[in-house]
């Protein structure tokens, strides 16, 4: 049975509902994973959840261990993830509680994050000019449209997420820069977690839960730990509802081309792919590469 991902951000770290939990220590070709997964099922479909910070949140964007990660996903039989992530609104009518179904990112980071699973003797050249699955989307976009009625919550659809590097949060002139490029929410996550499932081929999606203006917005210039974590609490328990509705009304088959990603994309001679290479990727490169 094909499994659906849960990336929970900033206090996510279980869903109600789960039923026939049980948590998997695994340990992957690139180290281990933020935390160990819980497994459960709802509304007759296999979950597997996972808190990208670690639970109490312990490891700053920066260090959390993407390859791990996604790896530990694709191992376990995920084929879609939605991550749920806290995010800055750098729009005037993109308020704090709402929500958007981000389509776009764009790269910011400036350390040596790892970001592909292809180095070390193999290339792999994907196209992502389209980074997050629509079909997934979609059916995301329309729980939260569906839940925002009664929780009197707003859902955009569409929206470029503009990845920092952090910790720290934005100067005043970089918060008024990525507003006159049009960005539209700014964290600190998502872009490396985007890249490593398309490779993976690994259906993604970004419920981003606006937590404050960033510090362009007059009432927001002093953006706070205490003003972040008020909000993200009550984005959470929205956030967990419209999760509900996409996890009872997602399809069982995939139609998109994320299940493809791969293909023609390996550059690299196979009789100069390590044997090691190879065994280590097998679950991602397996069927393109014997």
């Amino acid at each position: 049975m094909s499994r659906i991902g849960i990336i929970g951000g900033s206090g996510l770290y279980d869903l109600e509902g789960l039923t026939h939990k049980k948590d998997v220590v695994l340990d992957t070709p690139f180290g281990k994973p933020s935390e160990k997964l819980l497994i459960g099922e709802l509304y007759g479909k296999e979950i597997v959840f996972l808190p990208r910070h670690g639970i109490g949140h312990r490891i700053s964007p920066s260090e959390i261990n993407y390859r791990a990660n996604i790896f530990a996903m694709k191992k376990m039989g995920v084929e879609r993830i939605v991550s749920v992530t806290a995010c800055g609104s750098l729009k005037e009518e993109m308020h704090p509680l709402d929500f958007v179904v981000v389509d776009q990112y764009v790269d910011r980071t400036n350390q040596a994050r790892k970001i592909t699973f292809f180095d070390k003797g193999i290339v792999a050249h994907i196209s992502f000019s389209h980074p997050v699955c629509p079909q997934l989307s979609d059916v995301l976009f329309d729980a939260g449209y569906t839940a925002s009625k009664d929780l009197r919550i707003k859902m955009h659809k569409g929206g470029t997420y503009i990845n920092m590097e952090g910790p720290q949060f934005s100067t005043l002139a970089e918060s008024n820069l990525y507003r006159s490029w049009g960005m539209d929410v700014i964290g600190m996550t998502n872009m490396a977690e985007a890249r490593l499932c398309r490779e993976a081929e690994i259906c993604y999606a970004t419920l981003a839960c606006i937590t404050d203006y960033d510090c362009w917005h007059p009432d927001f210039e002093k953006i706070t730990v205490e003003m972040v974590i008020n909000n993200l609490h009550k984005n959470i328990n929205n956030a967990k509802k419209i999760l509900h509705g996409l996890i009872k009304n997602l399809p069982a088959k995939r139609n998109c081309g994320c299940q493809h990603a791969l293909k023609n994309a390996i550059m690299t001679d196979r009789k100069l792919i390590s044997v090691k290479t190879k065994k280590d990727l097998n679950i991602i490169i397996g069927k393109y590469v014997k």
